[in-house]
């Protein structure tokens, strides 16, 4: 979105870039200088004008003497992704132009006000009963509870808008007024948009009642995770690899506290494996989804899970990634769960 704000004409006097520069406040204090024809000719920040004061401009004189004209930008459908986002925000760059090719600003995106801006639509699954939580959700759908001192859905909701989603879907059913009703209002400037689902359809199918997507790419998870999984380098991951669909991945290990014989024939031993460790990964319940492959592959009006539409894609020879999750992650299902989380929330 083009905040106007942050926009100065080129033609205009120093003091009013000072003032405008001023009324910025605690946002960062850099303007976009375009010309009588709207192009971006270059930046003015406050630095700008303090040297230009100090070498004699006057005030009075327009912008277009001090501005600086080798400046940062990203052109819309060119040089514009969240890989090149990335780089910006490793180059300290606070606001990154996006320009289109005649150098008019289209968007303007603030690195302090988001990590990245993903071009995914969110949906966030939460019609579940959570049986193993009762009786907290006996009144309370599960996503509402809260660890520490806000609902377990809103992390994750939180951590979407910090990576600049702005299409986020919640799925409900059970006790899904409630539901309605904590998401009326926009949270943190975007509109959470509540989706009903007719009947329980598993961990996808509630999918196809969400009425448009706006990107080609969706972002599935589960309501109830506490997590801090690091949707930019999922993302990034999931471009890279040119994949129909990804699912992020936990570590998990099993260690066997015996000798463990290795048999050929059902009987001869053939050696021991002392006390082994195996390593695994295990679903951690977030996707990253090829609209096309969710409107090819799941059933109208059947209950169908995750783990169903990815035996389907394996099915027909599509390509399913894995993507290891690192930081923390927890699925809250029950009270030994609910507990832990309300434990790491207080350490963070």
């Amino acid at each position: 979105m083009v905040e106007k704000k942050y926009i100065i004409h080129h033609n205009d006097p120093l003091l009013s870039a000072l003032k405008q520069i001023n009324s910025l406040a605690d946002h960062p204090l850099v303007l976009f200088v375009v010309d009588d024809n709207d192009r971006m000719v270059g930046t003015l920040t406050d630095g700008d004008s303090r040297r230009a004061l100090i070498s004699g401009t006057s005030i009075n004189d327009p912008i277009s003497k001090v501005i600086n004209r080798n400046f940062q930008s990203l052109t819309d459908g060119v040089d514009y992704d969240v890989r090149h986002l990335h780089e910006q925000k490793k180059k300290r760059m606070h606001l990154v132009p996006i320009l289109d090719k005649e150098r008019h600003i289209v968007d303007i995106i603030n690195l302090d006000r988001y990590r990245t801006k993903l071009p995914v639509d969110a949906v966030i699954m939460a019609g579940g009963k959570g049986e193993r939580l009762r009786p907290l959700t006996e009144k309370k759908p599960k996503p509402l509870l809260k660890v520490g001192d806000k609902c377990i859905i809103d992390y994750n909701i939180d951590n979407l808008i910090e990576c600049g989603v702005e299409h986020i879907s919640v799925t409900v059913n059970y006790l899904k007024e409630q539901l309605e009703e904590h998401y009326d209002k926009p949270r943190n400037g975007v509109k959470i948009q509540t989706v009903r689902e007719p009947k329980f359809l598993g961990t996808i199918g509630g999918l196809q009642f969400v009425p448009q997507f706006h990107n080609d790419t969706i972002l599935l998870m589960n309501s109830d995770l506490f997590t801090n999984i690091d949707f930019e380098n999922f993302f990034l991951h999931f471009e890279e690899h040119k994949a129909d669909m990804s699912a992020a991945a936990i570590p998990y290990s099993i260690s066997v506290p015996y000798g463990i014989f290795t048999i050929e024939d059902q009987r001869n031993i053939r050696g021991i494996l002392e006390k082994p460790t195996y390593n695994y990964y295990a679903n951690a319940g977030i996707y990253l989804i090829r609209r096309e492959m969710l409107e090819k592959y799941i059933p109208r009006d059947a209950f169908f899970n995750a783990t169903d539409f990815m035996e389907k894609l394996i099915a027909e020879g599509r390509k399913l990634v894995r993507f290891p999750l690192s930081g923390y992650w927890i699925d809250i299902g029950n009270k030994q769960e609910y507990a832990k989380a309300q434990d790491l929330v207080k350490h963070l």
